[in-house]
């Protein structure tokens, strides 16, 4: 038994170190780790624990029959990130480019059964240089298996991808189909057809980073999520989005003790805000000034930068908070907005995480590449969004909040719990100017001063229809507030609303505007 164990323990050993030292600095030379060190910077010390380590694929012809390493291309397994389970699977670089084929792709089907099974988040180590061309058809089945598996696990369990290499053609799609992209500048690119396909077909030259880099995805296309300048904080970033998920839509977010005082008062929030609703200030100050310690993590930070998706915590627990950002395009929703907003209302409702939505938006942005891209059916994306969303739902209303983006953030109409306002809210169908233009067209235009008679009924019409107290008289706001007590009131809302529970009517699945 001794001398099999010492076998054991060789192969082992042999599996662990990889294919070779050469192909080992090959790597490193690129400026990226291999599969097993990102594994260990991922998880907890000690804690991961591989399955099919010795898995070697069957394949035939091509040569493929003189090069058979073990975990053919793949690690999988299972570890903790702060102690909870988390599955993971890891490309390895050094072993056929990482390649997909038959036996690559049934580990990680495994792994991905296992974790559904198991109800734990799953993360994908992706650098990989897709499909294993000499096998084939069987390589392109293994991706479809892959593909049905994160459809099915979607909204079940969170999946994370993490883009550390080059990933393209039907590849890219597994990443497209998980709830967050992670990707790392310089080393890893996203892209259906490579540099040399556009050339060959429109002429166009471009590098790799130029056409599905990290900064590409992050700030054009909103494929990538969150980018960073080297692995080791991409994979730190990982841990701490993990530690803001639940394990699976079973369970709720992980709460921890809170040390930021529920009744902390917020002074500054007065002086944050400009009572002016056409002076433009930054809205990630005003969620620092509010949510638990200043820490918060923002969701697609660099694409739409008009809306803010952002997870923090309100007395330790974790929410999701949309947000407009008066700083860009003066808050407005537009198409992008409305996409990057409705994905994430959507993955919050999915993993109970509460909403909470702070409003300052002048409306949809006009123009005719907005309608002819599609506004109407994007916009609806968002509303769709809200109004299926069963979690927990609080909307504050900063400032400004006019026409349908003001129905569309989550109004009390589309079925907010509580609606709370600060002594600065305007809600209207449009802006006092605009709503005067239309209603007293004749009047202004008859008047001896056109002018004079203009400001005169611009006053008039925000004395009547849009003084703060307006929406509140009428029941449409639960409350108008002390902006320094912001803190307070949503910490204890989101108490009280921590066990509602909302019916879903019986259906399949709803059908989406797209």
């Amino acid at each position: 038994m001794n001398s099999h164990v010492a076998e054991l323990a060789d192969l082992r050993a042999r599996v662990l170190a990889g294919p070779s030292e050469k192909a080992t600095a090959a790597q490193h030379a690129k400026g990226k780790l291999t599969a097993r060190e990102r594994i260990e910077l991922l998880l907890d010390p000690g804690s991961f624990q591989e399955v099919e380590q010795l898995r070697r694929h069957r394949a035939t012809g091509f040569g493929l029959e003189a090069k058979k390493p073990y975990t053919d291309g793949v690690v999988t397994g299972w570890g903790t990130v702060e102690g909870r389970t988390v599955f993971v699977y890891a490309h390895d670089f050094r072993i056929f480019g990482g390649a997909l084929g038959e036996a690559h792709a049934t580990k990680i089907h495994k792994i991905m059964d296992m974790a559904i099974a198991a109800g734990a988040p799953l993360v994908s180590l992706n650098d990989g240089a897709g499909a294993r061309i000499q096998e084939g058809v069987s390589a392109l089945a293994g991706y479809g298996g892959i593909f049905q598996r994160n459809t099915k696990a979607s909204g079940v369990i969170p999946q994370i991808s993490v883009m550390l290499g080059p990933c393209a053609g039907g590849a890219a799609y597994s990443p497209a189909l998980t709830d967050f992209v992670f990707m790392v500048r310089e080393t890893s690119q996203m892209f259906i057809t490579g540099p040399d396909v556009v050339k060959a077909v429109t002429g166009e030259e471009i590098t790799q980073n130029g056409l599905g880099g990290a900064d590409v995805h992050a700030e054009t296309s909103g494929v990538c999520h969150f980018a960073y300048d080297d692995e080791e904080t991409c994979l730190e970033e990982v841990r701490y989005l993990l530690s803001l998920l639940p394990g699976n839509n079973r369970e709720n977010p992980p709460q921890v003790e809170c040390t930021d005082p529920v009744d902390r008062r917020c002074e500054s929030l007065a002086d944050l805000v400009p009572v002016d609703g056409n002076q433009p200030y930054d809205m990630t100050r005003v969620i620092e000034e509010i949510v638990d310690d200043g820490e918060y993590l923002e969701v697609h930070q660099r694409w739409a930068r008009n809306i803010i998706c952002a997870l923090a915590r309100l007395d330790g627990q974790v929410v999701g908070i949309i947000a407009n950002q008066p700083q860009a395009l003066a808050g407005v929703l537009d198409i992008e907005a409305s996409e990057k907003a409705a994905r994430f209302v959507q993955m919050c409702d999915a993993f109970s995480i509460p909403l909470v939505t702070l409003l300052d938006v002048p409306g949809f942005l006009p123009g005719v590449d907005q309608e002819h891209g599609g506004i109407i059916r994007h916009g609806a994306k968002l509303l769709y969004a809200y109004c299926n969303a069963t979690v927990p739902r609080i909307s504050l209303i900063l400032r400004k909040a006019y026409g349908g983006a003001y129905i569309v953030m989550d109004s009390q109409s589309i079925g907010a719990d509580l609606t709370y306002a600060w002594p600065t809210n305007e809600i209207a169908v449009m802006g006092a100017e605009g709503a005067a233009n239309v209603i007293f067209r004749r009047q202004i235009a008859e008047a001896e001063d056109p002018e004079a008679m203009r400001a005169r009924l611009v006053k008039e019409y925000k004395s009547e229809l849009m003084h703060p107290y307006y929406a509140a008289e009428r029941g449409l706001v639960d409350d108008v507030i002390d902006p320094a007590e912001t803190r307070e009131v949503l910490v204890r809302s989101l108490a009280m609303l921590r066990t509602k529970h909302a019916e879903r009517p019986a259906r399949k699945h709803g059908n989406p505007p797209q």
